[in-house]
């Protein structure tokens, strides 16, 4: 996407943004739910928006994966190594699905998005905890399944996509820190490939990119200081408020 100017006033709304996406994704999770509006708001379209997004929030994201990596293993009868492979792959699948979306017919797409990522995430931080021991569990072959749809829906959008993971590795089988370590190197396999792709699609806005990267970074660092001092129940209902009216403007303007 060619370097357009941004104004001060919006590079200033977009760093902002950012930084609260930052710590809001170590704190509770949803600050794609922050960036994307404010990249709307610089003038880039909702697909553009989208991929810069994913691009700006990806090292983060990765980071956070990293550190948690020893605490992350398979389910029964699917290794890890085919979690993240089959991540991969659908990380891919999501983002090539994503540039061959018109960016008219993606936009009218974001606001059902972002009303099924609003859900997903106040299902996931209000609604009854998936864990090991309820019910039946998924056999190796579903779990694959349930990933790789999974994954394509993270690469194409992937609003919500933590909470998806976590209850579907929890059904599997896997203990929640187990789990919830799981799902945040699968978010970032997802996310590689798909992060990958999109540098090469002449989609990404790289001033906006880089404004909002820097900034979410800078955010991380603060969340993870702030972790052990907010409430993250009241963090994730703002979240869920935040996702709420986003989805009622973006149906507005679509209207």
């Amino acid at each position: 996407m060619p370097l357009e100017a941004i104004s001060a006033p919006h590079l200033a709304l977009l760093f902002a943004a950012a930084l609260w996406a930052g710590a809001q994704n170590q704190l509770a999770g949803g600050g794609s739910f922050l960036t994307l509006p404010a990249l709307i708001l610089c003038g880039l379209d909702a697909r553009a928006a989208n991929i810069t997004s994913t691009v700006a929030l990806f090292p983060g994201q990765l980071t956070g994966g990293f550190v948690g990596r020893k605490l992350a293993s398979g389910v029964e009868g699917l290794s890890l190594r085919a979690l993240v492979l089959i991540s991969l792959a659908g990380g891919a699948a999501g983002a090539v699905l994503l540039l061959l979306t018109p960016s008219t017919f993606f936009a009218r797409m974001v606001p059902w998005l972002v009303l099924f990522a609003t859900a997903a995430f106040a299902w996931g931080s209000f609604g009854r905890k998936p864990t090991a021991e309820d019910g039946p569990r998924l056999g190796p072959a579903a779990a694959g399944v349930i990933q790789f749809l999974i994954s394509i829906y993270g690469g194409y959008f992937g609003g919500g996509i933590g909470f998806l993971m976590l209850a579907a590795l929890a059904v599997s089988g896997l203990a929640m820190r187990a789990a919830g370590a799981t799902k945040n190197l699968l978010a970032g396999a997802m996310n590689l490939t798909a992060v990958a792709i999109f540098l090469f699609s002449g989609q990404v806005h790289w001033v906006a990119a880089a404004v909002a990267c820097a900034a979410a970074t800078l955010g991380s660092v603060i969340g993870a200081k702030m972790l052990h001092r907010i409430n993250e129940r009241v963090l994730r209902l703002l979240v869920v408020l935040i996702g709420v009216a986003l989805t009622i403007g973006l149906f507005l303007r679509a209207g």
